[in-house]
């Protein structure tokens, strides 16, 4: 089991941008698929982009796409979440999860991840 924690959150501008860090314990980082999700106040957690074991493959959610780009670098155990072009409607607490297995299906679902870590406020001024 991978124990993550997550790190970049904070207040910043509308048009203005942030990079979320995810990282993991262990020595399996590597064999987990990895996810970012988000939950504004007052609504469920949204899916914001999946990654695969080596980074080779990624599938982000239509409302960040061009926006946000997902990443990682398994020698550091972590994955990012470069946030570019923020406005008011990104404001969320940012988590990041991992997965067993590579699919775009079901990807959006929270129940298909583990390993959740504590979160990361991010918040969008306009």
């Amino acid at each position: 089991q991978v124990q993550l924690a997550e790190s970049g959150g904070g207040l910043v501008q509308a048009g203005g941008s942030l990079r979320l860090s995810c990282e993991g314990t262990g020595r399996t980082f590597s064999s987990y698929v990895m996810g970012w999700f988000r939950q504004p106040p007052g609504k469920e957690r949204q899916f914001v982009a999946t990654i695969s074991w080596n980074g080779g493959s990624t599938y982000v959610a239509d409302s960040v796409k061009g926006r946000f780009a997902i990443s990682r670098d398994n020698a550091k155990n972590t994955m990012y979440l470069q946030m570019n072009n923020l406005n008011a409607e990104d404001t969320a607490v940012y988590y990041c999860a991992t997965r067993s297995v590579w699919s775009t299906n079901n990807a959006i679902d929270p129940k298909e991840y583990a390993n959740w870590g504590q979160g990361t406020q991010v918040t969008v001024s306009s």
